[in-house]
C-alpha cells in the first residue's frame, strides 16, 4: 500500500480529508484549516492555481491573448475572460 502526503494548496495545512468526487470521477480533498476543497490532477488547465496570476502576467509582459492561450494550454475565450475579471472596476 502506498501513502501519499496531501498537503493544501492555499494554507499547505496537512490536515486534509477526502470530500467526495468530482464529476469526472476525480478524487476531492478539502482543507480542515481554510476549508478549501482542491484536487490533486485537474482535467481543465485553467482550473489549476496560479493559472489566472501567469494569465495577468503575461499580459503585462506584452503577450498577446492568442499567444497567452497557446503557451498556457487553455481557451482563447478562457483567457479574456480571466483578463476581463481581474481589472478593477470602474
Amino acid at each position: 500500500m502506498i501513502t501519499v502526503s496531501v498537503h493544501c494548496p492555499r494554507c499547505h495545512s496537512d490536515e486534509i480529508y477526502r470530500h467526495g468526487l468530482s464529476p469526472t470521477k476525480r478524487e476531492r480533498f478539502r482543507c480542515q484549516c481554510c476549508r478549501r476543497v482542491f484536487q490533486l490532477t485537474y482535467r481543465y488547465e485553467a482550473r489549476k492555481p496560479g493559472v489566472k496570476e501567469q494569465i495577468v502576467d503575461m499580459a503585462f509582459n506584452g503577450a498577446g491573448v492568442r499567444d497567452t492561450a497557446r503557451t498556457l494550454k487553455i481557451s482563447i475565450n478562457t483567457v479574456i475572460r480571466a483578463l476581463k475579471s481581474s481589472r478593477p472596476a470602474g
